[in-house]
């Protein structure tokens, strides 16, 4: 059987900003790929990548998305066809896997924030300052939690996200005595799995936040997978 395969989107040019390494975050997160049992791309010309899903053959089997939104007053996706390419995407019901401040990106495609399952809302979301951050488990929210107890990394907390009614939260902060959904699930016809956290790479040293994302990856997999015929 061959190795599944994902493209990883990482933010480079406009898709970087002065505040995310993206190098770095991106770097780990091919690591925790790869030892998930993934051939992993790693993509910096983000839009030329988008495009590809539109054209490429064999399509990935994973998408995975950490970028920055453009703030030089261009489009994002930043051409129609790398919109088009994203858009065939999600129509297709093909798997998700995106990280932190994507939320922010793609906000002239209209499909992004449906496939994520929610997005920042400009004016209301907000992250406290980058420091400890205790992460807050829901056990009740099925096997991809079930064990997984709270854990502490250095991150910044995404607070007052818009999400969507159809994501299963299993994990979470509290600031200002609210509970904020910091990982989700969602099945759209196809699946997605965000996680909030992961500003730099210290997010990935912790070894529950690893465990949380490799069960993430093999639950997205699973659904790509024809069901197995019925005896």
């Amino acid at each position: 059987m061959t190795e599944p395969t994902a493209l990883l989107l990482s933010g480079n040019g406009r898709y970087s900003d002065p505040w995310h390494p993206f190098p770095e975050t991106s770097a780990a997160i091919a690591t925790l790929l790869r030892e998930a049992g993934l051939q992993v791309e790693v993509a910096d010309d983000v839009d030329t990548a988008l495009e590809g899903l539109g054209t490429s053959q064999p399509l990935p089997d994973l998408l995975v998305v950490n970028v920055g939104q453009p703030r030089d007053g261009g489009t994002s996706p930043g051409t129609p066809a790398a919109t088009r390419g994203l858009e065939e995407w999600a129509a297709a019901g093909r798997p998700l896997l995106a990280f932190h401040v994507s939320s922010t990106s793609f906000v002239d495609s209209p499909v992004w924030e449906e496939t994520l399952g929610g997005s920042w809302l400009r004016g209301t979301t907000m992250h406290p300052d980058y420091g400890p951050a205790q992460v807050l488990m829901d056990a009740q929210s099925g096997p991809l939690a079930a064990g997984i107890p709270d854990f502490e990394v250095l991150d910044e907390r995404y607070s007052w996200l818009r999400t969507l009614p159809g994501i299963t939260v299993h994990a979470r902060h509290e600031h200002e005595g609210t509970l904020h959904p910091l990982v989700w699930s969602y099945e759209r016809g196809g699946r997605t799995f965000y996680d909030a956290l992961g500003h730099d790479s210290a997010s990935f040293d912790s070894p529950e936040h690893r465990e949380l994302l490799k069960r993430g990856v093999s639950w997205l997999l699973e659904g790509t997978r024809p069901a197995a015929p019925q005896s």
